[in-house]
């Protein structure tokens, strides 16, 4: 087959579209043809390569995939080859006491597509059967591989850890992005009041499609000001962060007395600071927050096959020119998910 491969860790030139092996499946497993393939920032810090974390080489990158069953093992009852399907990002051993409770994403041996196994990049991807999902609804491709990652993390972060409320203000960092414009709708959705940043007023005005109620434009103007603007000095109940050391001051000083930051991510660093007494003299919640687990997903994929959620893609590439893809990810010219083609 034809797949994404990197042998060493760099920059985007390391991704070289080449011949693979065939993945061979184990009588649990399911072959998948793969019919799209969404990027995430994950993909540029494994590509990147993370410290402490053993990346196996050469890799093929991706987490959010869709596309048709090939063939199954012979243990696999519930799906059938031809179908369409989803699958969903994360792996986990399916016996531990985290995955027996619905916490999947909590089982210490949890790992997505393309993170510590192959993920699909590529013509073909290997599955255990537990993450085959048929698509929902009319959902084409494209629109079912720009979905899981981004719209998991975001409801687990929303809905999961911050206890987000009817009627509360909530502070989305980078509209632009994938997990942003995710929890954007969601936030709405729930009936919250939504205010979001993003680096453009191109960015600004796709946001307020989405659905957001105020914007920031950052960089230019203050988010703590704007914040406090929008809320009669009040601050936000939720903070959606997944944009590191950056803004982080920002964030704690726009929450409300009691409110709730949540965070997912660390794209601009990850050495934060807080100041204790402001901690717990404001009675605030820091909140970390990692995917979700397949339940959630389960969720997430009813609201989207039934348009009350939507995927929100920038663009279509080929699969070939996945280099360049990261390029643009890199360079955070994208609004939404960028989704690649075989």
């Amino acid at each position: 087959m034809k797949a994404i491969v990197f042998h060493q860790h760099g920059g985007p030139e390391v991704l070289k579209y080449e011949d693979a092996p065939d993945p061979q499946i184990k009588a649990n497993e399911v072959l998948v043809r793969v019919r799209a393939c969404a990027l995430n920032h994950l993909d540029l810090w494994v590509r990147r390569g993370l410290p402490g974390v053993p990346i196996p080489l050469p890799h093929i990158p991706g987490s959010d995939i869709s596309g048709e069953v090939a063939k199954i093992g012979d243990l696999v009852t519930r799906v059938k080859v031809g179908q369409k399907i989803i699958l969903a990002p994360g792996q986990s051993c399916g016996q531990c006491a985290a995955c027996l409770a619905g916490a999947d994403n909590l089982c210490r041996r949890f790992t997505n597509f393309g993170y510590l196994v192959d993920g699909g990049c590529a013509d073909y991807v290997k599955s255990p059967e537990v993450n085959c999902i048929p698509l929902p609804g009319d959902l084409s491709f494209d629109e079912a591989a720009a979905v899981p990652l981004v719209f998991l993390t975001a409801w687990h972060m929303l809905i999961g850890r911050a206890r987000l409320q009817p009627g509360e203000d909530v502070l989305v960092m980078g509209a632009g992005s994938g997990v942003g414009s995710a929890a954007i709708q969601i936030a709405k959705f729930i009936g919250a009041r939504v205010i979001t940043t993003a680096g453009s007023q191109e960015k600004l005005a796709k946001a307020k499609a989405l659905g957001a109620d105020e914007t920031i434009l950052h960089g230019k103007q203050s988010i703590i000001d704007e914040t406090k603007k929008f809320t009669a000095k009040r601050g936000v109940d939720v903070v959606f962060e997944h944009v590191g050391s950056a803004v982080w001051d920002q964030c704690i000083a726009s929450l409300t007395p009691g409110g709730r930051l949540v965070t997912c991510g660390a794209t601009t660093g990850y050495d934060a600071k807080i100041d204790l007494r402001v901690l717990f003299s404001k009675n605030l919640s820091l909140l970390g927050s990692y995917m979700g687990s397949k339940s959630e997903l389960y969720t997430v994929l009813k609201l989207i096959g039934e348009r009350k959620l939507h995927a929100v893609i920038d663009r279509t590439m080929p699969l070939a020119e996945c280099s360049r893809a990261h390029e643009l990810l890199e360079s955070r010219q994208q609004f939404g998910k960028i989704v690649l083609n075989p």
